[in-house]
């Protein structure tokens, strides 16, 4: 890692302060686009493009500029964007007024306003990728910009691995923590029918029976009756 810019420090440390407890994806992707945009020099606009399966849309961007040079590629299902979404690689346009690879998308861009971009590919989910997506108002700014991008989009990447991460740690917990609950008060609904003589096999029996009769889930079945337990059937 190229220790010695101090842009590219800066943005790390910003990365590196997300609290994922506070923020969603979203949150995060915005942040990474406009991180982008204050370590790159010569940048005039960043987005952040993702690609799930033939659906690929803009997440997060700093300006319409970005926006619209994004969509441009959407409509016709090509561009540097794309290709770097699903190649993983990046994609330097070091003059839109020159370039070839991509022309119609590129004479748009330039009369929009973008002289060049740089687009790097990023590893979301396995079953989703993305594209850091750089624009500048000037040509070749970023020839000399694409180890920092790529060191930047690195880090990027394992921001939103983090996000992922944490959201899904904390609906794997939710879901536990549900579960457990689901547990507890099937297993106090199966005491309260085992006053009544009946064997914790019978009284779960008996639970199914009502929730499927009734449409209503066993934890919804178990908690009735505890109430009615607990209250004597009042309201």
């Amino acid at each position: 890692m190229p220790q010695a810019h101090p842009d590219l420090a800066a943005a790390l440390i910003r990365l590196g302060r997300i609290k994922y407890d506070e923020v969603d994806v979203d949150v995060v992707l915005s942040i990474i686009a406009q991180v982008a945009k204050d370590a790159i020099p010569g940048t005039a606009e960043v987005s952040v493009t993702l690609v799930q399966g033939a659906t690929a849309y803009t997440a997060a961007h700093t300006g319409e500029l970005a926006l619209t040079l994004d969509e441009w590629q959407y409509e016709q299902g090509r561009g540097p964007c794309l290709d770097a979404a699903t190649t993983g690689a990046a994609m330097l346009v070091p003059d839109m007024a020159a370039e070839s690879r991509w022309p119609e998308w590129a004479v748009r861009a330039h009369r929009a306003g973008a002289a060049s971009s740089l687009s790097i590919g990023l590893p979301i989910q396995e079953a989703m990728v993305g594209a850091l997506n750089i624009y500048g108002a000037a040509p070749r700014v970023f020839d000399e910009q694409v180890d920092l991008a790529q060191t930047l989009a690195g880090y990027a990447a394992i921001a939103l691995a983090n996000v992922h991460l944490y959201e899904s740690t904390a609906t794997l917990a939710q879901q536990m923590q549900e579960a457990m609950q689901s547990r507890a008060v099937i297993e106090q609904a199966k005491g309260i029918m085992g006053r009544r003589r009946c064997s914790a096999e019978e009284a779960f029996a008996i639970l199914a029976r009502v929730s499927q009769d009734s449409n209503r889930k066993l934890r919804e079945v178990a908690e009735s009756l505890v109430d009615r337990a607990v209250h004597g059937g009042r309201d």
